[in-house]
């Protein structure tokens, strides 16, 4: 059935209203007609089985008919990810929201020499790999800002995962004995971090460094990797 993300209030019978391109997405690629039924959710109220009530010229109401599935959140990981080219960095996006990632955020290293983003298309990318995935709620993809500002501002009761590729202990090994609880994973930009930056990680209590193997990895595969490492030691995939 189509799932379709919406940031109205979900309740028995309460009125839906997706935005115009969503309202022409069922109505011109899917066809829906009035009565026809849908899935809906906002990261709120959990998932509901909604009905077309009318089709106007200019937009589609739905009506929320019952509750389907209650709200959850998976586990509170966050991706950090240095600035990359916009085909990879829409890639990450992607797979990080399909991995159960609550949060991407875009960090500028000595060393990040990309394209210039654009965040509403990245949101938007989120936003189809919830529906299409199952999630309830859709992860936050932040404006881009310095890797120095983003670690003086850390809250230490997060643990980072920081990807070193330089070399560090086993990922699963050393995850496992961190144990779980908030994390964020560190993916570093085309050439890997600077000396500096290394350095200054290494030497952060909160940060675990992991080795992601013996083969260098570009940033896409790095992320999709680091994650499911993540996942299988310290995440939701055994529940």
């Amino acid at each position: 059935m189509i799932r379709l993300h919406v940031t109205s209030p979900l309740a028995a019978d309460a009125p839906v209203a997706p935005t115009l391109d969503q309202s022409r997405y069922l109505t011109q690629v899917m066809r829906l007609k009035a009565g026809d039924d849908l899935l809906v959710f906002n990261g709120r109220d959990g998932e509901w089985r909604a009905v077309v009530a009318e089709v106007l010229k200019k937009g589609v109401v739905l009506r929320a008919e019952e509750q389907v599935r209650p709200q959850t959140h998976g586990p509170d990981l966050e991706l950090i990810v240095a600035v990359v080219k916009k085909a990879r960095i829409e890639a990450i996006v992607e797979k990080a929201t399909e991995l159960g990632a609550a949060r991407v955020r875009l960090v500028l290293t000595h060393r990040t020499n990309a394209d210039r983003l654009r965040l509403d298309r990245l949101d938007a990318i989120a936003e189809e790999a919830a529906e299409q995935t199952g999630r309830l709620d859709v992860p936050l993809v932040d404006d881009p800002i310095k890797l120095d500002a983003l670690l003086s501002g850390w809250d230490a009761s997060r643990r980072l995962m920081f990807c070193d590729e330089t070399g560090g202990a086993p990922a699963i090994k050393a995850l496992t004995a961190a144990g779980q609880g908030p994390w964020a994973i560190l993916i570093g930009p085309e050439g890997g971090f600077s000396p500096e930056e290394g350095e200054r990680l290494r030497a952060l209590p909160f940060a675990t460094a992991v080795s992601l193997g013996p083969r260098i990895l570009r940033a896409d595969t790095a992320a999709i990797a680091a994650m499911g490492l993540w996942q299988a030691a310290v995440g939701d995939w055994e529940r």
